[in-house]
């Protein structure tokens, strides 16, 4: 059948590379299902990948987009977990950048009515990171305080959701008013923006102290790096847990081995994908707790913004600027979703 799809032709780090291209495709084979899709996310690696900066390195010309939903057209010989007109996400690395795909079956879920395909979409690699860093590798408590950097991001908002989900009392910070005022509306009670008058990070751990009664936060969330894990060190309670998830400042920082040695804290390392692939079955616990999170509603995603495919390469720009709040998602095929507004956050 013929189909387009936003595909990527050479690796550059411009991404303005990207073609719309018609493209015919093949029947699914025995073991794949045929998706129309509705909604995909739009996620760093996608840009990673087409930059040649991601350690998966797809075959070109390929489509990014590697979590998207939509509606099941055909299945193969093979296939009995969903049928022709199924409402699904699936998730594949690449491909989703396109008005259908042929994914495996093992990569496909049907999902309920109440859950729209935007949010079915941008679910899982956000929840995936924050639940394993969270839950298995952070042991979060209720009643104890996580401290969420980066807390209007993708996995950001997850983390923050999911602490408030498993009890404990969760301090956000962010980058922009604008950001700090979304998670507020969210109904995180604190929310800090730990942008210095001069433009760098940190301004945080005094409000921290203050809020703890001086001793810290007991699990501090960081995709930041740089100056805001080194601030995360002065505000972190004795036993304290330092979930390291990435560096989005672009620096790594160096951890004061005399703080660590002191207040007994640990700095802890958190790669949500190794996790399933070092443990296959703790990664499928992980994976089906967080959808059965989203089905019953315990879960919200953040759509920021949508955007059409032939828009997709403005979509990856503005995730770029750092300028999200949440999601990003491409629509297609008569979809349309309005973004999530604070009068219609839980």
């Amino acid at each position: 059948m013929q189909t387009r799809a936003l595909r990527c032709h050479a690796i550059s780090q411009d991404i303005n590379v990207l073609r719309l291209d018609d493209i015919e495709l093949a029947e699914p084979q025995h073991d794949e299902v045929q998706i129309e899709i509705k909604a995909c996310a739009v996620n760093f690696p996608d840009i990673l990948m087409i930059q040649g900066g991601y350690q998966f390195k797809p075959e070109l010309p390929f489509a990014p987009g590697g979590e998207f939903s939509g509606v099941v057209t055909r299945v193969g010989s093979a296939v009995d977990h969903v049928q022709p007109g199924d409402r699904v996400v699936a998730g594949d690395r690449v491909g989703g950048f396109s008005e259908h795909v042929n994914v495996p079956q093992e990569s496909v879920r049907q999902i309920p009515d109440h859950v729209s395909f935007a949010k079915a979409a941008s679910y899982a690699t956000a929840y995936l990171t924050a639940y394993v860093a969270l839950k298995i590798r952070g042991r979060l408590r209720p009643s104890e305080t996580l401290l969420v950097h980066g807390a209007a991001g993708g996995v950001g908002m997850a983390a923050v959701d999911l602490g408030r989900h498993f009890g404990a009392r969760v301090i956000a910070t962010a980058g922009t008013q604008e950001k700090v005022d979304a998670l507020k509306s969210r109904g995180v009670a604190t929310a800090i923006n730990y942008t210095q008058p001069d433009g760098s990070l940190g301004g945080f751990k005094e409000t921290v102290k203050s809020l703890t009664d001086g001793k810290g936060a007991d699990v501090i969330f960081d995709p930041v790096g740089g100056s805001v894990f080194d601030e995360s060190m002065r505000c972190i309670n004795w036993d304290g847990r330092l979930l390291t998830i990435g560096f989005t400042s672009g620096v790594w920082p160096k951890a004061a081995v005399n703080h660590i040695l002191i207040k007994q804290i640990a700095v802890i390392g958190v790669r949500a994908g190794e996790v399933g692939r070092r443990d296959p079955e703790l990664g499928r616990e992980c994976r089906n707790a967080i959808f059965d999170l989203l089905c019953q509603g315990a879960i919200d995603p953040f759509i920021y913004q949508t955007y059409s495919l032939e828009e997709g390469v403005a979509a990856m720009q503005t995730l770029q600027s750092r300028a999200v709040i949440g999601k990003s998602v491409l629509t297609m095929n008569g979809y349309d979703c309005e973004p999530t507004t604070p009068s219609t956050i839980n």
